[in-house]
């Protein structure tokens, strides 16, 4: 994008920010991008980060598939429990920051809609109470089978992985606190018909409940991609003006008020404060 037309885009995007009430803030995996996060993007991408997955002719909707923890469950748990402890080690990136920032003079604030199962928000110092985490969320387990409605918290997990060959070495695998048997994480997964939603649902309560409170939002979506369109369109169900932030695919349908800035979320955020300072 030319500089003059970048300037425009986000000058309008900025106005949309000024104008409105409040902020939903809509997150794919592409915001964490630039906290070093990969974000899995066809095969290729997802071998490069597990290159022994890739030697077990297993892809990323093999592993992430409730029936992998049945099949191969140190391999289920290698994948899952080395990605509970990245994602516990990240620091998110200055860019989540700015998001508080753009929130903070609204009259109603802001309420983050994330597929991203990562915990990051929370984290970066987003209340807990404003973020509804679509696909569910690696800090929570449940039981495999599952023989209830329950879930809990992965904190007392401390998982050992060898990452050559992505295998759980913690000694024995997490098990379901109620029935004993196999636990996985609370997060939703290909082919997954098992997903305990009770979380997810009150999180989504609170937003509905937050939304019939605010009369002038805009959407400020980022990095969520078209492979799984769930954020996407989620954002354009809003009925109300979206930036789409996605240095891919930025684009938006003519048949909805907004503008496309097609940066990373990093750069993006940071002129968008910039421009409303």
């Amino acid at each position: 994008m030319e500089k003059s037309n970048l300037k425009h885009s986000i000058d309008a995007a900025a106005q949309y920010i000024s104008n409105a009430d409040s902020l939903i803030i809509t997150a794919g995996a592409g915001i964490g991008v630039d906290s070093g996060l990969p974000d899995f993007r066809g095969n290729v991408g997802f071998w490069q980060a597990y290159p022994a997955l890739q030697q077990a002719g297993l892809n990323f909707h093999d592993i992430a598939n409730p029936a992998s923890f049945r099949q191969r469950p140190e391999h289920a748990w290698g994948f899952y429990g080395h990605r509970l402890a990245l994602y516990r080690e990240t620091t998110p990136h200055k860019g989540f920051e700015q998001l508080q920032t753009l929130a903070a003079n609204k009259a109603a604030g802001a309420f983050v809609i994330t597929s991203n199962v990562d915990g990051q928000f929370q984290k970066a110092g987003f209340a807990s109470q404003r973020i509804w985490e679509i696909h569910g969320s690696i800090h929570h387990l449940q039981c495999l089978t599952p023989c209830c409605q329950r879930f809990w918290s992965a904190s007392a997990l401390h998982p050992r992985i060898n990452e050559k060959q992505c295998l759980w070495v913690s000694g024995q695998l997490p098990t379901c606190p109620y029935c004993g048997g196999l636990a996985r994480p609370n997060i939703l997964m290909f082919n997954d018909w098992h997903f305990v939603d009770v979380r997810t649902t009150l999180q989504q309560g609170n937003f509905n409940s937050w939304r019939k409170k605010v009369s002038n939002p805009v959407v400020i979506e980022i990095g969520a991609g078209k492979d799984l369109p769930s954020i996407r369109r989620l954002s354009e169900r809003m009925g109300c003006p979206i930036i789409r932030i996605n240095p891919t695919a930025a684009d938006i349908p003519l048949s909805h008020q907004g503008i496309s800035l097609p940066l990373s979320a990093k750069m993006a955020l940071n002129l968008l404060v910039e421009s409303i300072s």
